[in-house]
Formats: structure tokens, sequence, C-alpha cells
């Protein structure tokens, strides 16, 4: 059973990140997202809730499984036995940042690939931090993350 690791902090999960998930469905056969968890960081929504967000929106997609991690992405994957890490790339900004750290990882872990996909158009534009400012000025954000990313984000406004 081959494995990626698709990794970020997802504050919150975007319909990008849905993509991303999908898309390695077709090219692995599990799926593990694993939510960046650093307790010196402020995050809009807990960890609790960007876990649960996610649940919810990849459930029924397969064999997807959601965790929480701390540390070096690449050995958290060596650690759940990933053949990859799946990234997602929006545009030329995304690989100018992502390649060096794929080429370091390569270099710590080379038993584990970096798989890239590149964004489907309609979502290019989709970031967490641009869902989060569009939210917290009153904005709809529904087109763009799961509704269960728009409960948690209105909770935490207290809408």
């Amino acid at each position: 059973m081959k494995t990626a690791l698709f990794a970020g902090s997802f504050d919150p999960f975007t319909n990008g990140h849905l993509d991303v998930v999908r898309r390695g469905l077709r090219l692995f056969d599990r799926v593990v997202v694993a939510v960046g968890h650093n307790p010196a960081k402020r995050r809009t929504l807990s960890l609790d809730d960007r876990i649960r967000v996610i649940e919810e929106a990849t459930q029924g997609l397969g064999a997807v499984g959601v965790v929480s991690y701390q540390g070096l992405t690449v050995e958290f994957a060596r650690q759940v036995a990933a053949v990859a890490m799946l990234r997602g790339l929006r545009d030329a900004n995304d690989l100018s940042f992502e390649a060096p750290i794929a080429q370091a990882n390569e270099h710590m872990v080379p038993t584990v690939e970096t798989v890239f996909v590149l964004t489907h158009p309609s979502l290019a534009f989709v970031s967490s931090s641009l869902m989060r400012e569009i939210h917290e000025a009153g904005g709809d954000v529904s087109a763009w993350v799961p509704a269960a990313a728009v409960e948690a984000l209105d909770r935490v406004l207290g809408r």
C-alpha cells in the first residue's frame, strides 16, 4: 500500500487542499493529511477544529487519514511509512518556495519523494490566509472552503 503524506497548517482547510487530497488518491493508495502542531504559533482555528474540519471534508473520499504532528515533516513521513510527500502548487512562487524544501528533504530522507500537483485553475488564488482575511472582514468564503471550515471560522468570530 503506497501512502502519501500531505502536511500543512490547514488554518483553514480549503477546497484547494481538498483538490490536492483528491488528486493524491488517484496516485496513491492512501493519503495521510498531517496537521502541523506548533504551540508557539497562534492559529485562528484550534488543532481540534482543524482536524475535525478535514475529517468532515474528506469523509467518503476513501483511504484518507487525518493526524497531527510536530517536528520535521519528512521525519514524520518516514514514521507513517509514506513513500511521498504530496504538495500542491498554485503558481511559480509556490514552486520557488517548495523546491528547496523538497531538495533538503530528499537529502535527509532519500526514500521519501516529493510529488507536486498543480492546483486546479479555478482554485489557484485560494490560500488559507486570504480566506481568513475575507472571512474576518465579513466576506463569504463558502465557495472556496468546505462547509465545516466556514462553520468553524464563524464560531471563532462569534457569528
